[in-house]
């Protein structure tokens, strides 16, 4: 090669990368272990990362140059990590399988490396069999540029993250051993004969009957809200008796970032006596909505302002299967700490409905179904009869309505704990606001609100017997990959023909859920929770190439078969090698963020 020519070559070289130079380079070196971990009073083999449980808090600020490396110290087992919610290449998003990336071997090291363009409130975790149970978890925030608060309404004086998990006594792999014996293993919830009694008391002999008949027929349980329990829940790796604690002074405004990295549980989320702004779903900032508690699917994230007056406040994290609690608490700091932490009493369990499968409505109308017109085979859940559902859109917020104003035994007390109807049914009090996703109104407007130049469908089912969860019909192992060109505008519709909600996970971009505001307003997600027997749709403007993966983010309904890879490429020719970006849109300007 010419001096010439060579000098050319690394003028542009050096052009290409020019960006990267001028960035302040944000280096962290991550070494993934085994540890002893005692987090339930019992010893236990976990994941640990540079020793810790769990995996330390990674900080960026936007527009840096990000370099992680990562160290394999695993003796017989390949690892890996995925950047949770981040725009960036293929490769480093961390999925082995996809975009060439193979995994981190035994002993062996890899090095991420990505500009961050955008901001919010993330976290990492293993992508490499149950890794993600066991430990290998973390949260990551990147904060704006000079720190400076996104909008006035986001200053605060006190910044603290909120992560909530679900410990387990026993091993990942041994869980999925366990629902595959059964799906019903870890079904401690069931009905009693009492319940049975109190069903005929109210709906008649006739209609518990056929009701009853109906979920045998299935082989499911009303009680299926959660696949696994004997969860101890955690904030910030503590139990609720270790008490995480951040301090305050009054009258200071405090953002949590709360972060549902749980495998595979949903919360209710509430702090007693102080109210919370929720500013930012999703990373995402959204228009600040007033809230007494929200729903918190696996893998979501909302940061929340409060300003708190007392001296005392008890963070709240319930269960949605009412089986325990996440409990921290916020303490006036110049006050002594002497209070302990009390357990709540649980809010009523919500029993399944023949509505959560889209069946029309719920409770004492069972009775007036047409069941006869269900042959055995269409309603076993492996061979639903899904043209018979209701299908129509219906997003979170509408089923979380619907549900709560038709039953008065949402206002119940918990000490009642008379079981209430419904999925979305959270027990909310009389008076409280319970965020909706119709709340979710995007800061600052979208800049793709083009309508949809094609629909790909993306129908959720399983086969509980075999404990398989599915996409499209296939397990990912069988499944074909689904196709988009690049820059296309596509509508993604979520249809769930599952008893259970999923929490569905795009990789690489972010979605604008379709919620019932204006194109312009609505708001981006990485996660969409999608409740059993509904619809939700969402927008997307395919503008990264590469290979992404979008999977439910219950970690045994993914493992076990409800994941498929979404293929962005190039319309000519069909690559999927990185091609300069189309303008940037909103998400990835000086403010924004993805999944």
């Amino acid at each position: 090669m010419s001096a010439k020519i060579s000098a050319a070559v690394i003028g542009s070289i050096s052009l290409l990368f020019a960006p990267y130079s001028w960035a302040a380079i944000k280096e962290y070196h991550l070494n993934i272990n085994q540890g002893m971990v005692n987090v339930t009073g019992k010893p236990l083999q976990r994941m640990t990362v540079n020793g810790q449980f769990i995996a330390p808090t990674l900080e960026f600020e936007e527009g840096d140059e990000a370099v992680i490396h990562v160290h394999n110290q695993l003796k017989n087992q390949d690892t890996s990590l995925h950047w949770h919610g981040l725009l960036l290449p293929g490769l480093m998003d961390g999925v082995p399988g996809f975009n060439g990336f193979k995994g981190i071997q035994p002993n062996g090291s890899f090095e991420y490396r990505f500009k961050v363009r955008q901001n919010g409130t993330y976290w990492y975790h293993a992508h490499s069999k149950g890794q993600e149970q066991d430990g290998l978890y973390g949260a990551l925030v990147i904060y704006p540029k000079g720190k400076k608060p996104v909008a006035a309404h986001e200053q605060a004086e006190r910044d603290y993250v909120v992560m909530l998990s679900d410990f387990h006594n026993t091993t990942s792999d041994q869980i999925m051993k366990n629902l595959k014996k059964s799906a019903e293993y870890y079904q401690n919830q069931r009905e009693t004969v009492a319940d049975v009694v109190e069903q005929v008391q109210r709906d008649g002999v006739k209609a518990t009957w056929q009701d009853r008949s109906m979920w045998n027929r299935m082989r499911m349980l009303k009680t299926d809200l959660s696949d696994v329990t004997g969860y101890t829940f955690l904030v910030n790796g503590k139990t609720p008796e270790q008490n995480w604690t951040g301090l305050f002074k009054p009258n200071e405004k405090v953002r949590l970032r709360f972060i549902n990295a749980s495998a595979m549980s949903f919360f209710d989320v509430r702090i007693p006596n102080l109210k919370m702004t929720v500013v930012s779903a999703d990373g995402q900032p959204v228009q600040p909505i007033a809230v007494d508690e929200f729903r918190i699917g696996a893998a979501e994230t909302y940061d929340v302002m409060v300003e708190p007056q007392g001296n005392h406040y008890q963070i709240e994290a319930e269960s949605i299967d009412r089986s325990g609690f996440a409990i921290g608490t916020l303490h006036n700091q110049q006050q002594p700490q002497t209070h302990g932490i009390h357990m709540p009493t649980p809010r009523p369990r919500s029993l399944l409905t023949m509505q959560d499968m889209g069946h029309g409505t719920v409770s004492a109308e069972h009775g007036n179904m047409q069941h006869a017109q269900m042959g055995q085979s269409e309603i076993d859940h492996s061979k639903m009869n899904h043209a018979a559902m209701n299908h129509s859109p219906m997003n979170h917020a509408q089923h979380q309505q619907m549900d709560h104003s038709a039953h008065a035994a949402a206002t119940k007390t918990a000490s009642d704990q008379q079981p209430v109807y419904g999925w979305a049914n959270a027990s909310t009090p009389t008076g409280h606001k319970a965020l909706q996703y119709s709340d979710l109104k995007a800061l600052t407007p979208q800049p793709d609100s083009r309508a949809a130049e094609s629909e790909l469908v993306i129908r959720l089912g399983g086969t509980m017997e075999r404990y398989l969860w599915t996409i499209n019909g296939k397990k990912f192992s069988d499944a074909e990959p689904l196709q988009v060109n690049y820059g296309e505008r596509i509508r993604l519709k979520f249809i769930n023909d599952s008893m259970m909600a999923h929490p569905m996970h795009l990789h690489g971009m972010f979605m604008q859920l379709e919620n019932g505001q204006s194109a312009v307003d609505m708001p981006n997600k990485h996660t969409i929770v999608v409740p059993p027997g509904q619809t939700v749709t969402a927008m997307l403007t395919a503008d990264e190439l590469g290979e992404w993966a979008i999977h439910c983010h219950l970690l045994y309904h993914m493992s076990a078969g409800m994941m498929n890879k979404l293929i962005v490429a190039n319309v000519a020719d069909h690559s999927t090698a990185p091609q300069p970006a189309p303008s940037a849109p909103a998400n990835k300007g000086e403010h924004h963020a993805h999944h």
